[in-house]
């Protein structure tokens, strides 16, 4: 394990491969690690950001700058990522996952293994996606989320996002594992939302993990307790 000695090491820049827990944003994240580091060191301020917000709800890797590797961040936020995780059929959320109590439950009768296999060619390549409103895209300098939480409609537009692969990789009964490889920008709670129309049903997300950013993967990765264990202790 790297072990880092100074204060030099994170104001020249470090780029630093952490496995989100469950439930943490992604600003906690980032924020106990600048806590650890000033701590450690006795530093009063030091510049440290992330490249790309994983939700609450999702797990895995997040790829977070210090000191003057934070200009790389535009840079590693471009690369293309890797998803896995679990769609439930037959539901919707308002937010897309489990964020929300489900509202609308659909049959899924006519749903057949060869049918959910198919339906995954639909998403491949450059498609429309529309962001979930339960998001922290901004819109009139609010997030959608806000307007969400307070029960306000809000238009919201499209983006072209693209997808490289998607497969799912495992179905049990109203339950489909996958694994998914897109640009940045793509929303894989909309994926699980318009993969559910397009199966003439519904379906959310229940679960969601950021294995790979560019050639930065989630096997790399320390959880935040163990990265501040690595670092000198006063």
């Amino acid at each position: 394990m790297h072990s880092f000695k100074s204060e030099e090491d994170f104001k020249n820049g470090q780029v630093l491969l952490i496995d989100k827990p469950l439930t943490w944003t992604s600003f906690q994240a980032v924020n106990k690690l600048r806590w650890a580091i000033r701590q450690a060191f006795s530093i009063k301020k030091i510049k440290v950001g992330h490249a790309g917000t994983l939700d609450p709800l999702a797990t895995g890797l997040l790829v977070i700058c210090t000191g003057k590797m934070t200009k790389q961040i535009n840079t590693f936020q471009g690369q293309e990522k890797e998803y896995t995780g679990t769609f439930i059929l037959g539901s919707t959320t308002p937010s897309f996952d489990l964020e929300t109590e489900v509202d609308q439950t659909f049959s899924t009768e006519h749903i057949t293994e060869a049918l959910i296999h198919k339906t995954t060619e639909q998403f491949i390549g450059v498609i429309e996606q529309f962001p979930p409103i339960f998001s922290a895209i901004k819109k009139d300098g609010k997030r959608l989320y806000e307007f969400a939480r307070a029960g306000e409609t809000v238009e919201i537009k499209s983006r072209q996002v693209e997808i490289t692969e998607f497969e799912i990789t495992s179905i049990n009964d109203l339950e489909l594992k996958f694994r998914v490889v897109c640009s940045k920008g793509t929303y894989i709670r909309s994926l699980a939302h318009d993969f559910g129309k397009a199966l003439n049903s519904g379906a959310h997300l229940s679960e969601l993990r950021r294995t790979r950013i560019g050639d930065f993967l989630v096997e790399s990765a320390l959880t935040p307790e163990i990265f501040i264990e690595s670092l000198p202790s006063k």
